[in-house]
């Protein structure tokens, strides 16, 4: 049966769907159950399941639920709304059907009861700066390096960070985990996800799986479901797969690194590549690198959005920690990757600083509106940085700092504009009054290191 269903879904990766077709391929497929997706302002999955008998009306009404129970969504006294399933997002759960019950999935969007699209949505922000960039003719591309790491058990069975294995980047003899990163591999394609490499990085028990570029809403709900898959796999193999930016100190943490591009929309040309040009780079582009460095400050809450996140973005481990940017630079905030020569659609960008904790819709929309704000304004970016950063007086380059703390992250988000309207009044509000929460119980909170630290002396 899954092998079949398999084969069914590698056929139909992000189709557009009709009612009636969807209705065929349910039957088609034996499927018993059905998880309607969708995220909170922090990027966790909810869902709600129906049986398949339930589908049709679905189709025609949505599925209504209570709001006030979501983060970041609705007070009581407005609590109602429904879901709008996206049938283009099918795909049979590859976890959930390997015996005589099959599940299915749709990622839904959210909307009011009067109709209209849910002002809190993450993936409506995604939308809404998707349908900005069209306008002015462009299609957003992007392409994640989501990192993370592969935990086991501690004796006692609690949750520690004790990694699986001891490997180095791309090592083989003592990565245990080479026959679990096929098993994900194989689940995410079951999601009709293409994936192009996988390896382990440089961390013990850290790892990569890396997919197709595509079109931003496509790649956001795949980043969404390749989080629910890996964690999946890991725990059918009595492990446990973490995002968190930073679990171990002193070692590199996980990153989520996000090559991104803009496309005409007529031709699809890739409009940020500038041939004989310095570094193969438009004036479009430019003007692109220059967006995100102006609001990298603005937007790192959304991007580094834990207490922890600021622990990955020190120097040293390969993750920036000034705004800046070069070509091949990992110490850069934006790098530019070398292409193969002929190979101008590859060209793009890269911004190193969000980690793999962030929403990646609402990461995606401000990134997107930063960006389109720099071609508007005809920004030009500052000298390119090719040196080491991690060796060099900051003076020296007049280089600004990105954000230390989540505290500081966030004083910076309240102060910018575009960034603020990319996620929009409803999300903006609610993201920093969640997060705010999150800085002031750290700060309050005693640490162990405290405790060593200055109990035996004062």
């Amino acid at each position: 049966m899954l092998a079949s269903l398999a084969r069914t879904q590698r056929k139909i990766r992000r189709m557009s769907y009709t009612k009636e077709q969807i209705l065929d391929l349910t039957k088609e497929q034996q499927v018993d159950f059905l998880n309607l997706q969708f995220t909170d302002i922090v990027g966790i999955i909810k869902n709600i399941t129906i049986p398949v008998s339930q589908l049709p009306d679905a189709l025609d009404h949505g599925v209504w639920f209570d709001g006030s129970s979501i983060e970041g969504f609705a007070r009581v006294a407005e609590s109602d709304m429904y879901l709008q399933l996206d049938l283009d997002t099918y795909a049979v759960i590859p976890w959930e059907s390997e015996g005589d019950t099959v599940t299915a999935r749709f990622i839904c969007d959210v909307f009011t009861p009067n109709g209209d699209p849910f002002p809190g949505d993450p993936r409506r922000a995604l939308k809404n700066v998707v349908a900005e960039a069209r306008e002015m003719g462009y299609i957003f591309n992007t392409g994640p390096e989501i990192e993370f790491f592969l935990f086991k058990p501690a004796a006692s069975g609690s949750l520690e960070p004790i990694p699986h294995d001891a490997a180095g980047y791309f090592d083989v003899s003592t990565d245990y985990a080479t026959a679990i990163r096929r098993q994900m591999v194989k689940a995410l394609q079951g999601f009709g996800i293409v994936v192009e490499a996988s390896h382990h990085e440089v961390a013990i028990g850290q790892h990569e799986i890396d997919f197709q570029y595509s079109d931003a809403l496509h790649t956001a709900d795949n980043a969404i479901t390749f989080r629910s898959t890996l964690k999946a796999i890991a725990q059918k193999n009595g492990l446990y797969a973490s995002f968190m930016p930073k679990p171990i100190a002193n070692i590199h943490g996980s990153g989520m690194h996000v090559h991104q591009s803009l496309a005409d929309a007529e031709t699809g040309r890739n409009v940020f590549s500038g041939q004989g040009a310095e570094r193969g780079l438009s004036p479009v582009a430019h003007h692109y690198i220059a967006g995100l460095l102006e609001h990298a400050r603005g937007m790192s809450a959304v991007l580094a959005p834990l207490v922890n996140s600021y622990k990955r973005l020190v120097p040293g481990f390969e993750a920036p920690v000034y705004v800046s940017w070069g070509q091949t630079n990992r110490s850069a905030l934006v790098r530019v990757p070398r292409i193969t020569k002929g190979r101008t659609q590859a060209t793009r960008v890269e911004l190193r600083c969000p980690d793999p904790s962030a929403n990646p819709y609402l990461a995606f929309a401000v990134m997107l509106a930063s960006g389109l704000d720099g071609i508007k304004r005809g920004l030009t970016p500052p000298t390119a940085a090719e040196e080491d950063l991690y060796h060099i007086d900051p003076r020296s380059r007049a280089l600004t700092r990105l954000p230390t703390s989540l505290g500081e992250a966030l004083a910076t988000l309240q102060g910018d504009e575009v960034v603020q309207r990319a996620l929009g009044p409803h999300i903006f509000e609610r993201f920093v009054e969640a997060k705010q929460q999150e800085w002031d119980e750290y700060c309050l909170h005693v640490s162990r290191w405290e405790l060593e630290r200055y109990l035996p002396i004062y």
